[in-house]
């Protein structure tokens, strides 16, 4: 994997490098071309508009050219957007099958090593039958067979060996690839699935979040539950912490142990070695003496020899106890650290268990808590659950408490190594964590306290246990859902806790994503914005060349007319200066006055002339030629005017002189519009020769012209010489002064040609600045050609990189297709694979059969064939490991072989003409090869055969004694059955051939495979080199020879040996494995062919990938040099060059400082060395100065640490400003979207106005429709009032009979005596009626079917009204509709305006934000000075150092000295020694020689043998102290050696800490250099982003200048709209309340239409009761009914005033629907006439008298008593409406028919025709008494139906309330007829008057009173509470008394 980064790493480097060669090119190309157009000649273009339109046409070309770029450009981006996607699901593709084939690879590497241990089991058992076979045979002919089998496996090995593989071509790191990139494959899996989980984890505890916040009531269950889980991460924690911990103890105590038994066996050896030492010189001296002859005086030194060498034996036998109790204790250290793994293992199933109960008290809890708020009366069980829950939760508060710690202990941790990691490191970090927490999760605490915590938990379980059996069952129920929550909260928990990091992570990729996906629209944006600015340059550039051209020929024309003017000028001064010189030739015989008036006068018409000219000149320069001609009229006219009047020439003078000075300021003007029009000077080169001629022309003219003035001026001076004697009289006076004038004059004119030659040279300027503009121009032009050149550049560019796409595509396209195929293969081979496998499981399993019958075998009692089988199993086992050997040989070979294929596949197309030659080569020696191992086959073929036949003489001898062996079986049951009772013998004859048949199948087998090997060799060989082949064919043939040589051997040794037949099984077992084997060597080729296959495809598309990534790259620093050239500014550059150095100067120091703790090691190292021989006084100095050091490191540590933090520091604050840069651009999105927002309400508002006007049209619609109706209806009336008019004729004409008939009534009572003479007339009459009222009943058919026709169209109307308001309704509501969608677009705008104002904020906030951006990066800034200073501060500790470091060498030198020094004193004192010794031994020599003399000497010298005694005394005793100093010199050289072993394990640890601080040096500099270089990165990541948010935020301020304007033009509009809506929706406001008044006016009076009409028909069948009554009281209804009539006229006339007036207070606009009302009161009024002249004709015709009805009122009075009688004469009045005086009357004839009865009966009879109501009698309801008649109750019902009901309408519009509410009650009053108001009561009105009108309100202020009439009944609502009759039809012919007669039956 390392490698294959590198390879990245190399080839992104080297394409980073192209890049910058390009980019270098580009500078210098940019360079060379502002060099060229700086350095360029001037090229002048002749012809303006010629350049204009080769500029317009290369600003066309180029136009069209970057046309086509982005054309091309957006083409190509499509194309690389699919190949990504092509790519992407090749990548897909490609992961998913090599996932597949990882699997595969795993597997098929499991089933090998499975394979591997079964073969090495097999070999074990092999060799131990060879070792049990070769002890057994005690031949000496073994040996020779096993150095055979020796060298012929040695052979194989050689022959299978690989060459030694050479440096590697291909892809680097081949051999790594495969493991890692399945080992990263797998991770980036499981970690995509740990996300997916955790992504799962996160929304369900989000929902459980949302459920908690719902539901409130379970929160505090899930807080415990969550509680509890966070104690059990804490407490896995704690526990992983403490075994850590201990862990860390033990490898101390080991370490301490391991020092302390070094340190004891070093100083045993050492003490050893010193006893061994004295043994040997006590030895040397026994020597010594043992060689004299002994003596008493010797014999005590031997004793104490021998004392000493007890006593040292007794030393070193203690210290060899010690020795071995050392070695006791730390084998029982050892076992003690075993007990405390056991402990460990013991602790963490404890642990385990814990858990599990743990996570059962959970689930007990939570079941607790759900029973306790279920059953909360159960107070025993909740008291015990509360206890147990709260010792709960002290130990989960202990335990929460320990976690903390350990958060704290494990938070303190380093976390710097991990920020800043790349992603390779972040995955082996994750792995290695993952790990890790895998191990903490299995090792779970290792201290006595969670035993104790368990022992409570399990005692407390068991309480809890038998708390809870009483509550098991109802407990069942809620079990699977508690479980269910608590495994959903132990997944959160582990989700939770595993989320963060994997959040973190994904945070961090998705930002860094984001940021390059906002690079590259940064980048595009800015790559568009540059080709946007480029147009507007080039089309800038075409203006202003436009524009110079054009100024270039209004500056030419500007310079020419000057040069005119100026020529003019001077010829005019020329012309003025010649008449002056010939004025002054003629005049000078004249006075001296004459001539300086003359000349002042002359002067002064050249000044006046030129300041006209001036004038002129600056209101109109191209007219020049007319000023002059109206110039030379007026010198005539002045001249003329001098020669007229005297006065007017002083007053011209001073004129004159005024105007001089005029002239004076207006030609300084003329002088700066001449040098503001130098400018243009050198344009009017071409138009002079033209300019020159018109000049001569008119200078012509003007000569003439001259020439004329000339003549006139010799004719003024005739005149002048006339007047002069008259003005030197006038002008005597004045001449001093025009001689001033004259003066002054002279003197303006020097000014002026002062100002001519200035105005000459700044012409010259002119010219000269108008030839640099033409240079500029042509430099101009060359910058266009060379941008020209550029751009087809691009184009050639661009057309080159269409092309590399086509073929990366056709590329991609190829890898695809083959990479398919390979897949397929690969599965093709996999599958034979599988098939391979199977039948080498198949076998395995047949061998292990087999060895299990053999091992069986050899259980058995079988000393003969033991030995056989043994070596058998030995020799296969040797031969096994040999073919595992040659295997992983093969496998090496097929790796180099895998090499040398992806090598020559690069150079087959090269070699391959080399290789046909070879190939022919080869063919000659593979055929001779092929010769000589056939001729070697058929030598192994004979050799087989004579060992067969070996084998079989062998075998039919030792039948007997073999008994059976079984390698290979087939069947199992057949050798389980076989192996019982007496069979055994004949069963291993059996077995033997059976083995022997399959041993010869193998060696075939075996042959086979060997060629086949062969065969696949040559071929493999043969693509790599022809001589690898040749070796290697010349070694198969070797291995041929070698084995032959050892079939020889073995027929030799089977003739000699006896053993043929194990040989003969061995080499058939041999040639089975060698057919295995090459079984598993072919599938094993085939499988690295396969993957070298795939692996060079795979390493293809990543050449591909990385070329595709190397042209990206190209693409975005060509970008960003582009936009780099955009901004003048490189400050950027500047920066990341200075850091760049920066960064360079820390490498070179920390290079430095490696350098430097390399010596110091060394020195340390040199220290250690020269301490050892050093003495102990130099080892404190060496401590302190080690103190001073390692205080040093730690204060270097600690700044290290400073500036890590400070660093972090600076890396939150970036990623800060990432963070806040993000929200910003969020919220400008936000702004977008509201803008457009703002814009979609706007054309909302548009819409709904143009749905309101079409709504609005609609109804205007409407109402001409209805105003149609309305005629219609106008018509209809019109018909009825003819039919009105017809029927009231026809009454007039009935209402005069009746009055005849009144008349004979009035006559009647009288003439009583005279009615025989009477009979005769009435029956006349009756004809007549009858008549009559025929007539009138066809009239009342037809009148009713028009009221039908009416009722339909009232009907009609009603609907058109409703539909009316249904409508006005709709548009009401439409109404409303608008005016909450105005109020919410006006409160949208409102908020849109707040919006404005926020976001106008926030971008203030921004613009603060980014303020504090920059202080911010001035601050990074400082800190990077910050840095070069402690990079400073340092290089000075470095320094330091360094010098401490030389000190510390000075001092270990004079060590090295000082130790020499002791070293030479020791070797001195040594010699000393050896001196002593030397001395000690010639003494006792000496002594010896003295003793033989004196036993010579014995009696004459005794005292020469004293005297010698004595020396030899004192010898010894000086020897003694001698002995003694040298003990004293070895103790101290003992102490010496000890303190220079303490000084050494000093100074190791010493070397140690240095060691580590200089690792902890290493990793802080390259976090620090990491550090930096992240720090750069991230600091040009956030320049960049500034400058992408400054740009983002002006276009995003530009955007809202402008969508705020477009927001305050659309809010103006939108008010504007607003303000006209509000006012045509009060109009249509006030429509429609008009509208509505009107709707309900019609509809009250529809609805009393309907009343009315049922009352009409219910009176109507009263009516015709009523009429027989009626008729005897004709007249009388007739008047009354006349003045009802003229009342309802009244009142009619009075309610169409009261309308009028209403109309005219509603509103006098709207005179449609006043019409309306008008037209209804008018319909109402007719239909109210003709109600009343149908009652006045039902009245008046009907007038047939019922017998019956008469017969009822007759028997009814006369059944009543007769002091009640007047009452009901009363009554029956009231209901004929007889008048009081007819009351009266009939009263006066009931007293008068008190005697006789015939009078009143007569009288009553004699002609008036009223009847009263037939009245039976009913139930008494009243107060009466019994004796009260139905007749009665019927005249009370009719008063009570004949009083009104509905109330007056009120007058006011605002009072008027809508249909449904109900109506007020009206008070009625009489009517105003006296005659019929005296009959009535006071609460009655007569039914039968005609109804007022009540559509039309009538109550005023005048007749609002009481004396007011009330509404008729007919327009009156039937009361509920009354009986209601059903209306019946009446035909003409039905009787009156009929109906009644029905009535009275219902």
């Amino acid at each position: 994997m390392s490698s294959w980064l590198g390879g990245l790493g190399s080839g992104l480097g080297q394409s980073l490098g192209q890049v910058g060669g390009s980019l270098s090119s580009i500078t210098g190309q940019l360079s060379n071309f502002t060099k060229d157009m700086l350095l360029e000649g001037v090229e002048e273009v002749g012809d303006a508009a010629t350049e204009l339109q080769v500029s317009n046409s290369k600003l066309a070309e180029v136009e069209a050219a970057f046309t086509a770029q982005k054309s091309e450009y957006d083409r190509l981006k499509k194309l690389h957007a699919e190949l990504e996607e092509k790519l992407e699901a090749s990548e897909i593709q490609i992961k998913r099958q090599s996932a597949e084939y990882r699997t595969l690879l795993q597997q098929k590497d499991v089933e090998i090593s499975h394979l591997k241990a079964r073969q090495s089991s097999l070999q074990e058992e092999v060799q131990k039958l060879q070792q049990s076979a070769q002890s057994a045979s005690i031949s000496p002919a073994v040996l020779p067979v096993v150095t055979t089998s020796a060298t012929t496996t040695s052979s194989s090995v050689s022959s299978f060996l690989p060459r030694p593989p050479g440096a590697h071509q291909g892809f680097h790191g081949d051999e790594m690839d495969l493991s890692d990139v399945i080992w990263s494959q797998q991770e980036i899996n499981r970690l995509s699935t740990e996300v997916t989980r955790l992504e799962a984890e996160v929304s369900h505890w989000r929902r459980m979040s949302q459920a908690s916040t719902a539901a409130g009531a379970g929160n505090g269950d899930q807080g415990e539950i969550l509680k509890l889980q966070r104690t059990i991460k804490e407490l896995r924690e704690e526990s992983s912490r403490e075994v850590d911990e201990h862990q860390h103890e033990l490898a101390a105590l080991q370490d301490a142990q391991r020092q302390k038994l070094a340190d004891i066996t070093r100083r045993h050896r050492e003490e050893l070695a010193e006893y061994e030492e004295r043994i040997e010189e006590l030895e040397e001296q026994l020597q010594s003496g043992g060689s004299q002859p002994s003596s008493p005086l010797d014999y005590p030194k031997a004793l104490d020899l021998q004392k000493t060498i007890r006593s040292l034996e007794e030393a070193a036998e203690q210290r060899e106890k010690q020795l071995a109790e050392l070695t006791a204790s730390l084998e029982e250290a050892q076992e003690q650290q075993a007990s405390l793994q056991l402990e460990k293992d013991d602790a963490q199933a404890e642990n385990a268990e814990l858990l599990q109960n743990y996570t059962r008290l959970q689930a007990s809890v939570a079941e607790l808590q759900t029973r306790v708020q279920e059953q909360e009366g159960k107070a025993l069980q909740k008291a015990q659950l509360d206890h147990e829950i709260q010792g709960l939760r002290k130990a989960l508060a202990a335990a929460e408490k320990e976690t903390q710690r350990l958060k704290n202990l494990a938070e303190s941790e380093p976390k710097e190594e991990v920020e800043h990691a790349d992603i390779l490191e972040l995955n082996t970090i994750i792995g290695t964590l993952r790990q890790e927490k895998e191990i903490l999760e299995q090792e779970k605490g290792v201290e006595h306290s969670y035993a104790e915590q368990l022992e409570e938990l399990k005692a407390e379980l068991q309480r809890k246990e038998k708390a809870l059996s009483n509550t098991e069952e109802e407990r069942d129920t809620f079990m699977s859902e508690l479980e269910e929550l608590d495994r959903q909260n132990q997944e959160a928990t582990q989700h939770m806790i595993t989320v963060k990091g994997q959040l973190k992570e994904t945070e961090g990729e998705v930002t860094r994503l984001s940021a390059e996906l906002d690079t590259t629209k940064d980048q595009k944006r800015t790559l568009q914005q540059e080709l946007e600015t480029h147009k507007e340059k080039l089309s800038q550039s075409a203006f202003t060349l436009n524009d110079l051209h054009m100024g270039k020929q209004q500056l030419e024309s500007t310079v020419k007319e000057l040069k005119d003017k100026l020529q003019r000028t001077h010829d005019q001064r020329k012309e003025t200066s010649r008449e002056i010189s010939e004025l002054k030739k003629t005049l000078q015989e004249r006075e001296v006055q004459l001539s300086g008036a003359k000349a002042e006068v002359t002067r002064a018409a050249e000044t006046r002339s030129e300041a006209q000219g001036t004038r002129e000149v600056l209101a109109e320069k191209e007219s020049e030629l007319s000023d002059l001609r109206k110039e030379l009229e007026e010198m005539r006219s002045s001249h003329e005017k001098v020669m007229s009047e005297d006065y007017e020439m002083k007053m011209e003078s001073r004129k004159l002189k005024a105007e001089s000075q005029q002239a004076m300021s207006k030609v300084e003007e003329l002088s700066r519009q001449v040098k503001e029009g130098q400018a243009a000077l050198s344009r009017t080169i071409l138009e002079k020769d033209t300019r020159i001629e018109a000049l001569k022309l008119e200078k012509s003219q003007l000569e003439g012209e001259l020439s004329h003035a000339e003549k006139a001026l010799a004719d003024h001076s005739k005149q002048y010489q006339q007047t002069i004697e008259e003005l030197t009289r006038a002008r005597s006076m004045d001449a001093s002064a025009l001689q001033t004038e004259h003066e002054r004059a002279i003197k303006l004119n020097q000014e002026k040609d002062m100002e001519i030659a200035q105005l000459k040279r700044d012409m010259e300027q002119m010219a000269s600045d108008h030839r640099d503009t033409n240079e500029m121009l042509s430099i101009t032009v060359a910058g266009q050609k060379q941008l020209t050149d550029l751009l087809q550049e691009k184009d050639a560019f661009m057309e080159t990189l269409k092309n590399n796409a086509t073929e990366l595509q056709q590329e991609m396209d190829n890898n695809i297709s083959a990479m398919s195929k390979e897949g397929e293969a690969l599965r093709q081979a996999l599958e034979d694979k599988d098939k391979q496998l199977g039948v080498m499981k198949e076998e395995n399993s047949h061998l292990k059969e087999e060895i299990d019958r053999l091992r069986d075998q050899q259980s058995r009692p079988q000393p003969l064939a033991e030995p056989r089988t043994l070596d058998i199993i030995t020799e296969l086992e040797t031969e096994i490991t040999q073919l595992k050997s040659s295997r992983d040989t093969l496998e090496e070979e097929v790796q180099t072989l895998r090499r040398s294929m992806e090598e020559q596949q690069a150079s087959l197309l090269i070699s391959q003409q080399s290789l046909q030659a070879q190939q022919s080569e080869l063919e000659q020696t593979t055929l001779n090869y092929d010769r000589l191992i056939k001729s070697r086959d058929e030598e192994i073929a004979r050799l087989q055969q004579t060992l067969d036949g070996l084998s079989q003489h062998q075998s039919l001898a030792d039948t007997q004694r073999v008994q059976g062996e079984v390698i290979l079986q087939e069947d199992k049951t057949q050798s389980l059955n076989g192996e019982n009772g007496n069979e055994k013998h004949d069963l291993s004859k059996v077995e033997i051939e059976k083995l022997v048949k399959g041993i010869k199948e193998k060696e075939t087998e075996i042959s086979q495979l060997n060629e086949k090997n062969l065969s696949l060799a040559k071929q493999l060989d043969q693509l790599v080199v022809s001589r690898d082949e040749v070796g290697k064919l010349s070694q198969m043939v070797l291995q041929k020879d070698l084995e032959i040589q050892a079939l020889h051997a073995r027929v030799s040794m089977g003739g000699g040996g006896g053993h043929s037949q194990d040989v003969m099984f061995l080499q058939q077992q041999l040639q089975n494995y060698a057919v295995e084997r090459e079984q598993v060597l072919a599938v094993l080729n085939e499988k690295t062919r396969e993957n070298s296959q795939l692996r060079s495809d795979y390493h293809r598309i990543m050449d591909i990938m990385a070329g595709k990534e190397a042209a990206l790259l190209k693409l975005q620093q060509e970008n960003q040099r582009l936009s780099s050239m955009s901004d003048p500014s490189g400050s950027q550059e500047m920066f990341r060059e200075t850091i760049q150095n920066l960064s360079r100067i820390i490498r070179e120091k920390d290079i430095e400082i490696d350098a430097l703790t390399q010596k110091c090691q060394t020195l340390v190292t040199v220290l250690q060395s020269s301490g050892g021989e050093s003495g102990g006084g130099s080892g404190g100095v060496s401590s302190n100065q080690f103190e001073e050091l390692l205080q040093e490191r730690d204060t270097l540590k600690q700044q290290v640490k400073k500036m890590d933090e400070w660093k972090q520091q600076v890396i939150t604050t970036v990623k800060n400003m990432q963070h806040e840069s993000a929200q910003l651009q969020e919220e400008l999105i936000k702004l977008q979207g509201q803008v457009s927002a703002d814009s979609d309400c706007s054309s909302k508002l548009s819409v709904d106005y143009t749905r309101l006007i079409q709504s609005y049209e609609q109804k205007e619609r409407r109402l001409g429709s209805l105003s149609q109706e309305l005629a219609q209806v106008q018509q209809t009336i019109s018909q009825l009032t003819t039919t009105k008019d017809v029927l009231l004729g026809k009454l007039d004409s009935v209402a005069q009979t009746p009055e005849l008939s009144v008349a004979a009534q009035a006559s009647g009572p009288s003439l009583t005596a005279e009615t025989p003479s009477h009979q005769g007339p009435a029956p006349v009459n009756h004809e007549n009626l009858q008549r009559e009222l025929q007539s009138l009943r066809g009239v009342l058919a037809e009148r009713e079917a028009m009221i039908r026709t009416l009722q339909e169209n009232n009907h009609r109307l009603s609907n058109s009204a409703s539909a009316s308001e249904s409508e006005q309704r709709d548009q009401a509501d439409q109404a409303r509709q608008v005016r909450e969608r105005l109020d919410a677009l006006q409160r949208s705008v409102r908020e849109k305006d707040l919006l404005i104002k926020t976001k106008g904020d926030q971008l203030s906030k921004v613009s603060e934000t980014l303020r504090n951006r920059e202080n911010d990066n001035e601050v990074l800034k400082q800190a990077v000075t910050n840095l070069k200073e402690r990079a400073l501060i340092l290089e000075m500790d470095v320094k330091k150092l360094k010098e401490e470091n030389e000190l510390v060498a000075a001092r270990s030198r004079e060590k090295e000295s000082e130790f020499r020094a002791l070293q030479e004193t020791n070797m001195q004192v040594s010699l000393l020694l050896r001196e002593k010794e030397f001395e000690l031994s010639t003494m006792s020599e000496k002594a010896a020689t003295m003793e033989k003399m004196l036993k010579d000497k014995e009696q004459g010298k005794s005292g020469e043998l004293n005297q010698l005694l004595n020396e030899m005394r004192s010898m010894q005793e000086k020897a003694v102290a001698f002995q003694q100093e040298r003990d004293r010199v070895m103790l101290a050289l003992k102490q010496k050696q000890m303190e220079t072993t303490a000084v050494q394990t000093e100074l190791q640890h010493v070397k140690d800490k240095e060691q580590r601080l200089n690792l902890e040096l290493d990793r802080l500099r390259n976090h620090l250099l990491e550090i930096e270089d992240s720090y750069t990165k991230e600091a040009l990541a956030a320049e960049d982003r500034e400058t992408e948010l400054r740009k983002r935020v002006a276009l995003l301020e530009e955007r809202l200048a402008t969508s705020s304007s477009a927001v305050e033009n659309a809010s103006q509009q939108a008010s504007m709209q607003v303000e006209s809506l509000q006012e045509q929706l009060s109009g249509v406001v006030k429509q429609r309340d008009e509208a509505l008044l009107q709707l309900r006016t019609s509809q009250e009076q529809v609805s009393q239409y309907a009343v009315s009409l049922s009352n009409l028909q219910m009176m109507c069948i009263l009516l015709f009761m009523v009429t027989v009554m009626m008729q005897f009281m004709k007249a009388l209804t007739l008047e009354d009914k006349a003045s009802a009539l003229q009342m309802n006229l009244d009142e009619a006339n009075a309610a169409l005033e009261s309308a009028s007036r209403l109309t005219d207070q509603l509103d006098l606009k709207e005179e449609q629907l006043e019409e309306l009302k008008t037209q209804v009161d008018v319909r109402q009024e007719m239909l109210e006439e003709a109600q009343n002249k149908l009652m006045n004709l039902l009245n008046s015709t009907e007038g047939k008298v019922d017998k019956v009805l008469m017969r009822n009122l007759f028997m009814g009075y006369f059944h009543t008593p007769k002091n009640k009688r007047a009452e009901v004469v009363k009554l029956m009045g009231g209901v004929l409406g007889l008048t009081q005086d007819d009351i009266e009357r009939v009263s006066m004839l009931e007293e008068d028919g008190r005697h006789g009865v015939t009078g009143w009966v007569s009288s009553w009879l004699g002609g008036r025709g009223a009847q009263s109501v037939p009245t039976t009698p009913l139930r008494p309801t009243h107060g009466q008494s019994l004796n009260s008649s139905f007749s009665e109750m019927f005249v009370k019902f009719l008063e009570v139906e004949s009083t009104p009901a509905l109330p007056a309408p009120k007058l006011p519009v605002h009072d008027i309330k809508p249909l449904s509410a109900p109506p007020a009650r009206r008070t009625t009053s009489t009517a105003s007829n006296p005659a019929a108001g005296k009959c009535k009561r006071a609460g009655e009105s007569n039914p039968f008057l005609a109804p007022r009108s009540a559509a039309v309100p009538l109550l005023s202020a005048a007749g609002a009173g009481p004396g007011g009439a009330g509404g008729h009944l007919l327009m009156k609502p039937i009361s509920d509470a009354l009986p209601t009759f059903t209306p019946v039809p009446v035909s003409a012919e039905a009787s009156a008394g009929a109906v009644l007669k029905d009535l009275l039956k219902q």
